[in-house]
């Protein structure tokens, strides 16, 4: 089976890269998020929430895994052609490359013609920031900050998964995820509602998150700091994040540009400050947005070869004893 997941991951990576996930066409986290909302709007209230909301993560998780297992294994034994291409299409659901590095670019054309204010309009899609009165430095930073984080949320941690458990515990992780995204907030709504999810999903994304870090670190050369060098930092740099596993990314983005990420945002008017990783040796400049793309594509690609090196390794393992 594990020669199975490793082809369902290459077919699915391939999917992303020429389709994506056009608006048009249905997709499975749109119905996740549609149950979430529901689920939501119906238990966050009164007593209980934190039980609430891990009941609501509970039923989520498991009906994701269940309804997709069920779509597999029925793939499957139709043939095992049948059962790849499921698996192909449903994984490829899970991740979202293509999307990031469209967004990403959405923001830099603006920027490349100094249309700030467009570029200002296209950021604030993909960031929760105020992004009213960002200048193209900050518009730069909140776009690399979001590539680099998303590096394992959206495409590796995914893969991650998908290698263990195929396209069931890929969905699973994505459903995870996606919860995470709206109830996960530490505010007054969501403080107690969203902690199952965030807890979770933070455990979900610890070892993926980390080796997708030195994978930044491994496949992308830096005419300003070694390899070596930006390996022994990154550590340091990444628990300055307040999330346990976004800062590997972003972390690894900044030492690799040589550049300082994080720093004062605005959240519905509310200051946030947030300890800066890396040093600001190079302003931040439209180009780091076009790096931070290049950094995912090579990122990936070796990420997805010591796919293939573990779960090649284990099948052959497998066979032999």
């Amino acid at each position: 089976m594990v020669v199975y997941h490793l082809l369902s991951i290459t077919l699915a990576l391939v999917i992303d890269r020429l389709i994506g996930d056009p608006p048009s066409w249905p997709h499975p986290v749109r119905w996740i998020g549609s149950l979430i909302s529901w689920l939501d709007r119906r238990l966050n209230k009164g007593n209980g929430r934190v039980t609430k909301g891990i009941l609501m993560l509970v039923v989520i998780g498991i009906l994701t895994f269940s309804i997709t297992l069920l779509i597999v294994y029925g793939a499957y034994q139709i043939h095992v052609f049948a059962g790849i291409a499921a698996e192909s299409l449903i994984i490829a659901t899970a991740i979202a490359g293509n999307d990031l590095k469209k967004a990403a670019h959405r923001v830099y054309q603006p920027l490349k013609k100094g249309d700030v204010r467009e570029a200002r309009q296209q950021v604030s899609m993909i960031v929760g920031r105020d992004t009213d009165g960002l200048n193209e430095g900050e518009i730069t930073r909140a776009t690399v900050e979001t590539v680099a984080e998303n590096i394992s949320d959206g495409i590796t941690a995914p893969l991650f998964w998908a290698l263990i458990g195929g396209a069931p515990l890929a969905m699973m992780y994505r459903a995870v995820n996606t919860c995470d995204s709206m109830v996960g907030y530490k505010n007054e709504r969501y403080g107690q509602f969203g902690r199952g999810s965030a807890r979770f999903d933070d455990l979900l994304n610890w070892l993926p998150s980390r080796i997708t870090g030195f994978c930044m670190i491994a496949a992308s050369s830096s005419a300003l700091v070694t390899k070596k060098q930006a390996a022994h930092d990154l550590k340091r740099e990444a628990r300055k994040h307040p999330s346990p596993n976004s800062g590997w990314g972003e972390a690894a983005v900044a030492l690799l540009l040589n550049i300082q990420l994080g720093g004062t945002n605005y959240y519905q008017g509310i200051k946030s400050e947030r300890a800066v990783m890396g040093r600001a040796d190079k302003n931040l400049q439209k180009e780091h947005i076009l790096d931070a793309i290049s950094i995912m594509n090579r990122s990936v690609a070796l990420f997805f070869i010591l796919l293939w090196l573990g779960g090649g390794s284990y099948a052959v393992a497998f066979t032999w004893f």
